[in-house]
């Protein structure tokens, strides 16, 4: 292009990755399963469509967890994905790999996505940023498989992970081109009026136990904005719970219908354990149960919207713990539990459509990531950038991980 004189696009030899549940011309979109090694794609996904238009060096897939319902990252057909930054903890997931890639410098953008945490939970842990955009932001589909259900379809999402916020919104802006393949695709500009500077600090959720190491880093984070000119108030916090309860019965909800025969084909170990302690966490995915699910959306949306329009941005923590030892779980039912719980502010936003940043904030004397989660209103990303780009300005640029094991 360059010796044709022809515009580059933003992305021009930038290095990406992109997930491997997500379609790409040539190459299987596996979901981390066997049963789906020869499931090539003919035709690029619209994300990486987009990325390619932007001229985006793609060089390589990234792994995920098989059928990606796992906060961590092995599966029975690409392997395990460890942490960079310590094997010990998890790397995160779905898009461990993509964080670990990103992390190590594989790549600048990753390719994401996210329905209960998939972006952000491994920005954390890797310690990058990642960025869920809102439903309907960045156009997402596969054409190697049938369409979702109406609970894949109104919270899964794709967007970027990066190690600075510029990559961040630079990569966010070349997924979220045009493209009406994907139904729930909007034209929605990036740029609205300012709103106040106000910030809802919510340390307390009802229902999840916070370490007080996550506490501490979020009041730090919420000090070095007030001195840029921000209100921090502490307020109650909206309805977490609720949101968690029923995002997990439409996403279980739909498979259940979709996956069931599937995870017993596929008979990965982790992916078994995983199904059985989500159907024993959600027992009722019952047509009624399913749309109450579907009706309460718009009164706790309503009720988001109104604590929006007093607090244009939440700072919360991005799970109640630090990140957990890798495939902590897989140990046992109660571990599970003690994760799944960990993870309600991760849980909630995808069942309201709402955008959600993964801050990095640095690492623990024991080498462990640290972070905080910004959460603000639907298409809002705008206002997620921003504060990020300004927080920047208080952390220490992040460089290349190179793994010491």
């Amino acid at each position: 292009k360059l010796a044709e004189n022809e515009n580059l696009g933003d992305l021009a030899g930038v290095p990406v990755t992109v997930k491997v549940n997500t379609d790409q011309i040539g190459y299987a979109s596996t979901n981390g399963l066997r049963i789906q090694k020869n499931l090539v794609a003919k035709e690029d996904s619209p994300v990486v469509k987009n990325l390619k238009k932007s001229d985006a060096l793609i060089v390589g897939r990234t792994n995920t967890p098989a059928f990606s319902i796992h906060w961590f990252t092995r599966n029975s057909l690409h392997g395990h994905t460890l942490n960079p930054h310590n094997k010990t903890i998890t790397p995160g997931g779905s898009s461990g790999g993509a964080a670990a890639a990103t992390a190590t410098g594989m790549g600048a953008i990753g390719h994401g996505t996210d329905i209960a945490g998939s972006i952000r939970y491994p920005a954390y842990a890797c310690g990058i940023h990642g960025l869920r955009p809102s439903l309907g932001r960045v156009p997402m589909i596969n054409y190697t498989t049938p369409d979702r259900h109406i609970g894949g379809q109104i919270m899964a999402v794709s967007g970027p992970l990066a190690r600075s916020i510029k990559d961040i919104e630079i990569g966010l802006k070349a997924m979220s081109q045009e493209n009406f393949d994907d139904p729930w695709w909007t034209p929605i500009p990036f740029s609205f009026d300012k709103p106040i500077k106000k910030i809802a600090l919510i340390t307390e959720i009802k229902g999840l136990k916070v370490d007080p190491v996550v506490t501490e880093e979020l009041k730090k984070v919420a000090k070095c904005l007030e001195q840029t000119g921000w209100i921090i108030e502490e307020p109650e916090a909206p309805d977490f719970s609720e949101a968690a309860k029923f995002q997990a019965a439409l996403w279980l909800g739909e498979f259940r219908r979709t996956g069931g025969e599937a995870i017993k084909k596929e008979n990965d170990p982790d992916a078994c354990f995983i199904y059985d302690q989500m159907s024993r966490r959600c027992p009722d995915t019952s047509l009624d149960n399913f749309m109450d699910a579907l009706q309460q959306r718009a009164k706790i949306s309503r009720d988001w919207n109104k604590f929006f329009d007093k607090y244009p941005l939440i700072l919360c923590p991005i799970t109640g713990d630090l990140p957990f030892p890798d495939l902590k779980d897989l140990e046992s039912p109660s571990s599970f539990d003690l994760v799944f719980d960990s993870m309600l502010p991760q849980i909630a936003p995808p069942y309201l459509g709402l955008p959600g940043l993964s801050f990095a904030t640095g690492k623990t004397e024991n080498n462990i990531p640290l972070g905080v989660q910004f959460i603000s209103r639907k298409f809002r990303e705008d206002v997620l950038l921003n504060v990020g780009y300004e927080l920047e300005n208080h952390f220490s640029p992040i460089k290349p991980v190179i793994p010491n094991y």
